[in-house]
């Protein structure tokens, strides 16, 4: 029993799940020929997804045809707000529906992609038939399209999220989770997925630069250069992670969102929003990264630990998610945060994805 419980996480009742799959494929000119114009192409592509939506009962799905990357959070009112580069998507899966599709008339988009978002209750215990239907509705959704010869390259992505400091504002009761990885999951709920895929799996967690945070590392005294705040915090983390023997992880503190990748399938890259983190789970070595601006004092400092693939277990990740849980813990006690009135926000996210 003691050894089962190491591979078991007690995670609070009032955590939130989320599961969205993002489907995208990359038109040839060929492709955008078949139609009048591209306002007429995207209107029909979304016409005849959401027609197979309806069909297969998937309630909140999206056409995206502008290159924006889209985001998924949990919120009590649903809207999108757009960007530059990204599209924000905002949700309860037990209320929100919707099929919009966003895309300008005048832009040829590179990727076309499709967001599928769950909705119901048990999204976690429910995330195979999901899967199941969209993939579905993706081959019909294929076989209708005037050009077929393309894959579409499929991302799984599902979140658990909950306060870490939940107990201490009171709310006692928790449930114990292994955490298992998705791909057996699906295979024991009959959901066949190619044996040729990539997974993720790994946490992030925010600290906001509050005003007692500022008093605590003396920001006001650094003249415009705030490397040396920068530099102490990221020491704790690293401190904090080394004991626990946690090698793959990144701090950003630039102002830009971190979106983590498998370096299998993506390089490391960053834009005006946008900071892509790649990590090879495969390789024993440390992987890094510490990225800040030296002469911005940032809102919020993002910090993300990355699973290796020896984190996974046949009970699975539970084991990994105490380690996670321990570190963060000591890293946030060494911080002016207060766990009776402040929210330390922990995200669980895996991953699964592959051409289809």
């Amino acid at each position: 029993m003691a050894s089962m419980n190491l591979h078991r996480v007690y995670i609070p009742t009032n955590a939130r799940n989320n599961q969205y799959i993002l489907a995208e494929f990359k038109p040839e000119d060929s492709f955008y020929r078949y139609f009048d114009d591209l306002e007429s192409c995207y209107e029909r592509v979304a016409r005849q997804l959401f027609a197979l939506c309806d069909e297969y009962e998937l309630h909140n799905v999206h056409l995206i045809a502008n290159d924006k990357l889209p985001v998924v959070r949990f919120h009590e009112e649903a809207y999108a707000m757009q960007t530059e580069k990204q599209i924000l998507f905002f949700y309860n899966p037990r209320y929100h529906e919707a099929h919009k599709s966003y895309f300008d008339s005048t832009w040829k988009a590179r990727k076309i992609r499709i967001l599928f978002l769950a909705t119901g209750e048990e999204l976690r215990a429910q995330a195979a038939n999901f899967h199941a239907k969209v993939r579905k509705v993706l081959t019909e959704l294929k076989s209708v399209l005037p050009e077929s010869n393309f894959n579409f390259r499929v991302r799984d992505h599902q979140h658990l999220t909950y306060d870490l400091f939940s107990k201490a504002k009171g709310n006692k009761e928790s449930y114990g989770y292994k955490l298992r990885a998705l791909y057996p999951r699906y295979q024991a709920r009959n959901c066949q997925l190619p044996a040729e895929h990539s997974e993720m799996t790994y946490v992030t967690f925010n600290v906001p630069v509050t005003r007692a945070v500022k008093t605590e590392f003396n920001t006001n005294a650094n003249d415009g250069n705030y490397s040396s705040f920068y530099n102490e915090v990221a020491d704790k983390f690293q401190t904090a992670c080394a004991g626990r023997q946690l090698n793959l992880y990144a701090m950003v503190a630039d102002g830009k969102l971190p979106i983590v990748r498998s370096s299998k399938l993506d390089k490391s890259d960053t834009n005006r929003e946008l900071q892509k983190l790649s990590f090879d789970t495969n390789s024993d070595e440390k992987q890094i990264s510490i990225i800040f601006n030296e002469h911005k004092l940032t809102e919020m400092m993002h910090f993300v630990i990355v699973a290796k693939a020896s984190d996974k277990h046949d009970m699975g990740y539970g084991k990994f998610m105490n380690n996670v849980e321990s570190t963060i813990r000591d890293f946030a006690s060494q911080l002016p945060i207060s766990p009776e009135k402040q929210d330390l926000n922990v995200r669980f996210y895996q991953h699964i994805s592959y051409d289809f």
